[in-house]
């Protein structure tokens, strides 16, 4: 049996399928810890159905930022903009902050020289303060990141994007998943599920290969910015039917993943910035550091991530860096072989989690079919030779993305979960939980039972999944949810407990039905789901009550008339109430029947015997479930979340107002710009305008332009658009004149070389079509007359007319007579030919054949009467196959 999997699948286009509804349009976000990645699956004509969706900047990546400079939003590439001069204002890394303790947060900050201030949330949790003093939570930034993201796919696809698929590193933890949901809500969409890095990539990997006659395994090694990682995954096939077919499926299965969630490219660059800035302060002397300094940090941090771009290809590279502090600049050189000595530890720690693979899983380096590098960092040359070392091998694979691989296999499966996108060729998917977890009951008077296995979810169980745990307790209780090895916890969280609830209700209803005979104690049953989106909840509970008692039961139905009716109505003892009380109403039912068939013999009355038989009934009772999570990994509360929403709304609005400002800014200026162009160059507006007009508009554009530059920078959206309105109401006339000055005489052309073809159309029908009605014809040549007079009144009109002046006529108008004649003539040309008469035959073939009909036909000659239809004739020698029909 094949098991039971996630069926993802390649877009295919049909030429013969229906266009997709507008709605049918999905993305995919690589949220990394300093870059993010857009995907788009959009099926339009003539383009790719998934594709790259690319900024305002045309970069297939953008920085994963958020910044609130003087009121205002600013995310991606115009953060990025700004991080030298306001680096206290721009925040980043705030994906890794989620869900994380304060004093993680702050640590992880200082480590990477992020001067933002951070501060405490209600909750314990990192938040960051803006220059206006306004605090915002780790899922608000967050979320400000993710509405960019948004907007990129928005601006691709051309239509509102609403539902995406987020990518997650492996090992992020339950609070983690949960907090990034919440920002993705308020951030505007709806979060389809998250999917693991390795299994995004996984599908990327093998959605064009064919593993029907082979098996293989195959390492992801991915090391990014912030975090490296290594998947085993396991790609075979398994047949199916398909339309009475067996065909074959590929699928693949994530047997293993471990990380190092510390290690990545951001780690070497830290040491070569730790590196320099040591460099500096020995240029500077005095004692002095410009670790203190965040603009100079900024500036270093820049300028190192180039420098370290360019030793992964050549072996030295410069760094320059202009008024690194206080107006000092600093320049100097390092070589590959340097670099790779700052960084001598990290080389062995790289390798770590491809170790523990092979490790926990019993395979061998020759059990590998193919290691894939992905991610940024696996261009570093020495990082590619260690492996290359480790697995003894010349080559390493290279066949995906480094950076794209993720994404676009998010991407498929976002396509495979939404709606009105038709998939093909199939890729089955399993993955697991990277983290196992167990629960625990506490509550008054509760044993712990052994028997219950207190593991719900073992690491690498596949997702999604139902889970069921009952217990035996008469009290309200709690529920806690917890990692099952507390050596193994995500980044920066310091307990295993991740989730509480307070279960209520079970104690009422123990009161209620526990003074009853009881057949066994009674049962707190628990409904758990792990989701795809590797997130495990408590999602009800309920009471499970037994108790048994006497019920009396018809035994027999014995009636006067006749012995062969008798009935046994008595029931077993594995019987329920409900049979017996149907069995009840069968009799009333039945006796009912005999009164009323013979009310006047009161001896046919039924005489019922009942007896006492033991039942069991069982009740379930729903229990009130309470999720009672506290401290930093809890998700926002109601409250605090209405409180980021509106807080985000608000700068949603501005933000569209910045840009519908900025817009109308740039439209004015590039119309300035535009027009003083043409009338400085174009010489036909020397012909189309006055002296007197042109210096009047030429004067209107400097002073909007002087007002541009000067008072226009704090201009709003309002004031931008009255005065390009002043200037159009000026330029537009003299651009019209222009443009007609070609256009007119154009149509002009035009209309008489249709003229001249009509005259061979009207020739045409004389022969071709001789039914046309000559009045018909007439008309259309009358309409061509009228349209040459009119033409040769408005031409000599025109030229009595100074060319600076409005013209006496448009090209606009003479296309409205042409399209107007071609109406009629098209009219016209469509009348069809009439069919040719039918003769009637003689009077006496008619009486002939009147004569030759079967009397039968005569003699069934009923009409049917107005309200009812006329039956439909049938052929008399298969009548059965009409009864059927």
């Amino acid at each position: 049996m094949a098991p039971r999997l996630l069926l993802l699948a390649l877009l295919a286009l049909s030429i013969a399928a229906p266009p997709p509804p507008a709605r049918a349009a999905v993305a995919s976000i690589d949220l990394g810890s300093e870059w993010l990645k857009v995907a788009a699956v959009h099926l339009a004509p003539g383009r790719p159905p998934i594709s790259i969706a690319t900024n305002e900047m045309s970069k297939r990546k953008s920085p994963a930022l958020a910044a609130l400079a003087d009121g205002n939003r600013l995310a991606g590439e115009e953060a990025a903009g700004i991080t030298a001069r306001h680096p206290s204002k721009v925040f980043s890394r705030m994906r890794d902050l989620l869900a994380k303790p304060f004093p993680y947060a702050t640590a992880l900050a200082a480590s990477l020289f992020l001067p933002y201030d951070l501060v405490e949330d209600p909750r314990g949790a990192a938040a960051v303060r803006a220059d206006d003093g306004q605090a915002y939570t780790a899922e608000e930034v967050v979320a400000m990141v993710l509405h960019y993201a948004s907007g990129i796919a928005d601006a691709h696809v051309g239509l509102p994007v609403r539902d995406a698929v987020v990518a997650v590193p492996p090992y992020f933890g339950q609070a983690e998943r949960r907090a990034l949901t919440q920002a993705a809500q308020l951030a505007g969409f709806n979060v389809l599920t998250l999917v693991n890095e390795h299994a995004g990539a996984a599908l990327q990997y093998g959605i064009d290969k064919d593993f029907a006659n082979e098996t293989r395994h195959v390492v992801l090694y991915d090391m990014g910015s912030g975090s490296t990682y290594a998947a085993l995954v396991y790609y075979s096939a398994y047949s199916a039917k398909e339309f009475g077919k067996t065909v074959s499926v590929n699928q693949f299965q994530v047997k293993d993943v471990r990380w190092n969630s510390k290690l990545g490219g951001l780690e070497m660059e830290m040491r070569l910035v730790n590196y320099f800035a040591d460099q500096f302060n020995k240029q500077l002397g005095n004692g002095a550091d410009i670790r203190q300094s965040p603009k100079a940090m900024a500036k270093l941090k820049k300028q190192v991530k180039r420098t370290k771009e360019i030793l992964s290809a050549n072996t030295a590279a410069p760094i320059s860096v202009e008024s690194l502090y206080n107006d000092i600049d600093f320049r100097s050189t390092i070589t590959r072989e340097k670099f790779e000595e700052l960084c001598e530890d990290l080389w062995e720690q790289a390798l770590t989690p491809i170790k523990e693979v092979l490790k926990h899983s019993g395979m061998k380096i020759d059990d590998i079919y193919a290691v894939e590098l992905i991610g940024g960092a696996t261009r570093v040359p020495k990082l590619q030779a260690k492996l290359q070392e480790f697995l003894g091998r010349s080559d390493l694979d290279k066949h995906l993305d480094a950076d794209e691989a993720i994404v676009l296999g998010a991407s498929l499966h976002a396509a495979n979960l939404s709606d009105g996108i038709k998939l093909n060729r199939k890729l089955g998917m399993i993955d697991g939980s990277t983290y196992g977890f167990v629960f625990e009951i506490v509550g008054l008077d509760y044993v712990k039972d052994e028997s219950i296995d207190q593991v719900l979810v073992p690491r690498m169980k596949k997702m999604p999944i139902k889970l069921f745990r009952s217990i035996r307790h008469t009290k309200d209780f709690d529920v806690s949810l917890s990692y099952d090895k507390a050596s193994e916890l995500p980044p920066g969280v310091s307990s295993h407990k991740f989730a509480e609830y307070s279960i209520s209700g079970l104690t009422d209803a123990s009161e209620k039905y526990g003074s009853r005979n009881l057949s066994a104690p009674i049962k707190a049953n628990l409904h758990f789901s792990l989701s795809r989106s590797g997130i495990i909840s408590l999602d009800r509970a309920e009471a499970v009550i037994e108790i048994t008692e006497w019920v009396e039961v018809p035994k027999k139905n014995l009636t006067m008339e006749s012995n062969a009716t008798d009935q046994t109505l008595s029931s077993d003892e594995s019987g329920t109430s409900d049979s017996a009380k149907d069995s009840k109403e069968d009799l009333s039912s039945g006796s009912d029947a005999d009164n009323s068939s013979s009310t006047n013999d009161e001896s046919n009355a039924q005489d019922t015997i009942t007896e006492k038989v033991l039942k069991k009934r069982t009740f379930r009772v729903p229990l009130k479930v309470i999720e009672t999570t506290s401290g930093a990994g809890s998700i926002l509360s109601k409250e605090l979340y209405a409180e980021a929403k509106s807080r985000l709304e608000v700068l949603n609005k501005k933000d569209a107002e910045r840009r519908k400002t900025a817009e109308l800014k740039n439209n004015l200026e590039s119309y300035i710009y535009s027009m003083k162009e043409k009338l400085e160059e174009n010489t036909d507006m020397l012909t189309v305008s006055t002296e007197q007009e042109r210096e009047s508009f030429a004067e209107k554009l400097s002073e909007v332009q002087d007002w541009l530059y000067m008072d226009g920078e704090e201009a709003q959206a309002k004031e931008f658009q009255e005065r390009l309105d002043q200037l159009k109401a000026m330029g537009d006339p003299i651009l019209f004149r222009l443009s007609e000055l070609k256009a007119r005489p154009a149509a002009c052309g035009s209309a008489r070389l249709y003229l001249t073809e009509l005259q061979k159309i009207v020739k045409n029908w004389e022969t071709s079509k001789p039914w046309l009605p000559k009045k018909r014809i007439d008309e259309v040549v009358s309409e061509a007359d009228k349209l040459k007079t009119w033409l040769e009144e408005k031409e000599a009109l025109q030229k009595s007319t100074p060319v600076y002046s409005s013209p006496a006529f448009t090209s606009e108008e003479v296309y409205q007579k042409v399209l107007g004649l071609q109406d009629k003539v098209s009219s016209v040309n469509r009348i069809p030919k009439p069919k040719p008469k039918v003769e009637k035959k003689p009077p006496k073939e008619e009486s002939a054949s009147k004569e030759k009909q079967p009397d039968s036909e005569s003699e069934s000659s009923d009409k049917p009467s107005e309200s009812e239809p006329a039956p439909e004739k049938t052929n008399d020698s298969e009548p059965e196959s009409h009864d059927e029909l």
